[in-house]
């Protein structure tokens, strides 16, 4: 029984050491595939492992920028993970100079906060057609979703108060000053800025999106990602999200976006 047992474990290890490919034939699948790979290129199909690209967005209501990475899982789809950070404008929103100061900086009138909504998604980008060839545009369709956290600072105006200069936020005790006459800006001396305060009374909103997208890549070399996005996204938040002054606050913001996307693929 010994003697059989290991009979067949000498033909198992005999058929294994058969079935493994030698180093030649190795050799000759990778130049296969290399030339698979090169053949394709020629051809404008887009053949990549991963991506990681960045991109510069304007939105009908602010701008934005992004990153996104991605790894390929067949010819056609690659699961996308992305962040996006932006700045949310009110479509109220009038950059003012008081006209009584020869130098002053601007201010917008009514402006309670500024908002910046970080968003965290996952999806997928699906390649409806390649380019066909190196000079050709490939067109991608784009989904996915994911949370979004809000960022609302309090909006600070430089005003004259009592004989000196002071910073001030809205409140019900400053609210003559902070709404000024917005033609002369009475004792508005302007405002002041993204660098300048409220970070430290951040408030965070959370709440969640869904976006989708078209992507034109008219890169000619593809190991390099030249493309324009549009696309359009729907934010909900958790809770309302004051802006201006006397202006119904909302939870749901619809927006158009067209980007420029640059990066590289391996």
């Amino acid at each position: 029984m010994f003697a059989c047992a290991a009979g067949l474990t000498v033909s198992a290890q005999d058929s294994t050491f058969e079935d493994k490919p030698s180093r030649a034939e190795r050799r000759e699948a990778k130049r296969q595939k290399v030339a698979e790979l090169i053949r394709q290129s020629e051809e404008g199909v887009l053949v990549f492992r991963k991506h990681n690209m960045f991109g510069i967005q304007l939105r009908t209501n602010g701008y934005g920028a992004f990153y996104e990475h991605g790894r390929m899982i067949s010819t056609r789809k690659t699961n996308i993970f992305r962040i996006d950070i932006q700045e949310v404008k009110h479509p109220k929103e009038e950059k003012l100079i008081n006209t009584n100061l020869f130098f002053g900086n601007p201010f917008v009138y009514g402006k309670l906060n500024s908002f910046y909504p970080i968003s965290l998604g996952y999806g997928q980008q699906y390649i409806f057609g390649q380019k066909g060839n190196k000079n050709g545009v490939s067109v991608s369709g784009i989904y996915s979703g994911g949370i979004n956290i809000g960022l609302l600072r309090p909006y600070y105006i430089d005003v004259v108060k009592n004989g000196e200069q002071v910073a001030i936020k809205y409140t019900t005790e400053d609210s003559t000053l902070f709404l000024a006459d917005p033609v002369t800006g009475g004792t508005t001396l302007g405002g002041t800025g993204f660098f300048g305060k409220g970070w430290g009374e951040l408030k965070v909103k959370p709440g969640v999106f869904g976006k989708a997208a078209l992507r034109f890549d008219y890169g000619r070399f593809n190991e390099r990602v030249s493309a324009l996005e549009v696309g359009m996204s729907l934010d909900y938040y958790f809770s309302k999200i004051p802006m201006m002054f006397a202006n119904k606050e909302r939870q749901m913001f619809f927006q158009g976006y067209l980007a420029i996307v640059f990066g590289n693929r391996k």
